[in-house]
Order: structure tokens, then sequence, then C-alpha cells
């Protein structure tokens, strides 16, 4: 996972390598503002066989997302039981946590678009990282993604 140093022309993007195989990833991209409690983005899932593309995800401002839900879950880095479950206000990305023995975190990540008819399509990729240092270094540039759309949310 590495955050794109970007030049102010050009776009940001986030991008999440799966560490068991970097074929499958997760790349957060076309970061715009929609109003001052909102920011939408891109995102893509990738893998053998699958190119996913969710467009229009709303991250709003009420510390009720993504980058708070990896923030606590980087701070749970010696395990938890079951699974933990984050998802927009609108389910059109959700994302499910386990942790397996030697310290590693799952994170499935489904794309489903929200403005289309029910069962349209749906698409997911898991990503396995550390559960410490790589699970903060998510939270933090995820968080800094989200808040370069207007600068308010770092």
């Amino acid at each position: 996972m590495s955050p794109q140093d970007a030049a102010p022309d050009e776009p940001a993007e986030l991008t999440v390598h799966c560490q068991d195989d970097r074929a499958v990833s997760v790349r957060f991209c076309d970061l715009f503002d929609e109003d001052p409690d909102c920011v939408h983005y891109a995102i893509e899932g990738r893998a053998a066989g699958l190119s996913a593309r969710l467009d229009g995800v709303a991250a709003w401002n009420r510390g009720t997302d993504l980058a708070p839900f990896l923030e606590e879950l980087s701070e749970s880095f010696r395990g938890w039981d079951g699974e933990r479950v984050w998802q927009t206000n609108d389910r059109d990305l959700t994302v499910r946590a386990v942790f397996r023995s030697g310290g590693h975190v799952g994170l499935t990540w489904t794309l489903r678009p929200w403005r289309t008819s029910v069962g349209s399509w749906e698409a997911s990729v898991t990503t396995w990282l550390e559960a410490g240092e790589q699970m903060s270094t998510l939270a933090a540039d995820v968080r800094h993604f989200l808040g370069q759309g207007a600068g308010r949310r770092e």
C-alpha cells in the first residue's frame, strides 16, 4: 500500500496491495468535492480475472467513515474473534475484516453500486495485511487520501 505523492495538477490515488498476492489490489482514485460535508471517490478492485470499478462513493465528514474503522482495526493488532464490518451510508462499499493467526488481517472489499437495480452486480477482493504497522499505515493513508478533497479531514 502506498499513497501516490501527486503534484498539485495530478490526481491523488491510493493503492492497497495484498501481501500474499500483489496482483490483488484495491485502488482509491478520482477524488472530488460535492459539498462541505462530503467528498466522493472511485474505488477499483483487481485480481486475476477481475477488474471492477465503483464511481461516486461518498465519504461523509461525520467520524464514521472508513479511516476511523481502519484505525480501530490497527489498534486491535493482537486480534479479535469473528468479523468486523463497515459500510458506506449508501451500502455501495462494504469492508469486512477478519483476523488470522500470525498477526494478519484480511480485508474483503465489496463493491456494489446502489444506483442500479437490485442484483445488478457485486465484486469483492480480499487483501491481507500485517495487523500492526501495515494496518496503521493504511488507516493513515486513507485518512490522508480522503482529506485531500478539501483539506478538512486530516
